[in-house]
């Protein structure tokens, strides 16, 4: 997606996924017209208040009030702006394997390594043991688009009962591509849950 197309992220008030949607209104108004995409429309307009999670780095997120819907269109009140972490904090389970390389550290080829969770700011893997807290490695994300190679730092290791580890990273030194490549994957894979859980209820 086009960062020019201010497209946005719909969630509920607990910050599950329910659609994508593009702001059709200047962002600074108070009130303001999304587009709903993927016939979401009515899945959106069933809720009072929602949050639309900006993909692109240079809009604020906000917190909105559903007025009315008009053809495929909401209408909102803006309520407030959300903090910029809120976005950086949404994850989602997701398993996929990969490898990461040395950036510091004293070991040199790759590591295997399987994914646990995904989010805006980092990704939790497990691995050997052999990493430590501080360090940097590269890891290869598959995404929406095409593999990423991010860097990251790692925050916590924890021992887990097969001998493995549990590393929680965090991205660090994104240019602003990869941020919007990484929150589209992160939300895609947030819309297939739900749609999943959802088909299966």
């Amino acid at each position: 997606m086009k960062q020019e197309e201010r497209t946005y992220m719909i969630l509920d008030s607990q910050n599950n996924p329910i659609a994508p949607g593009q702001m059709v209104s200047p962002p600074g108004d108070e009130m303001l017209q999304v587009l709903v995409l993927e016939n979401k429309i009515d899945d959106v307009a069933r809720h009072e208040i929602i949050h639309l999670i900006a993909m692109g780095s240079d809009d604020a997120s906000l917190q909105c009030q559903v007025l009315r819907e008009r053809g495929d269109k909401v209408i909102l009140k803006r309520i407030a702006a959300l903090d910029p972490e809120v976005r950086r904090n949404l994850r989602v389970p997701v398993k996929f394997d990969s490898f990461v390389y040395p950036i510091t550290g004293s070991w040199r080829g790759r590591r295997s390594v399987q994914s646990l969770d995904l989010s805006c700011g980092g990704v939790a893997f497990r691995g050997e043991a052999g990493l430590a807290e501080g360090e940097q490695v590269e890891l290869v994300v598959p995404t929406v688009e095409a593999p990423l190679i991010m860097r990251c730092q790692i925050l916590r290791v924890k021992e887990l009962q097969d001998e493995k580890r549990l590393y929680a990273t965090k991205f660090i030194d994104m240019c602003e591509d990869e941020e919007v490549t990484v929150r589209e994957t992160v939300f895609s894979l947030q819309l297939q849950s739900r749609n999943q859980r959802i088909g299966s209820e």
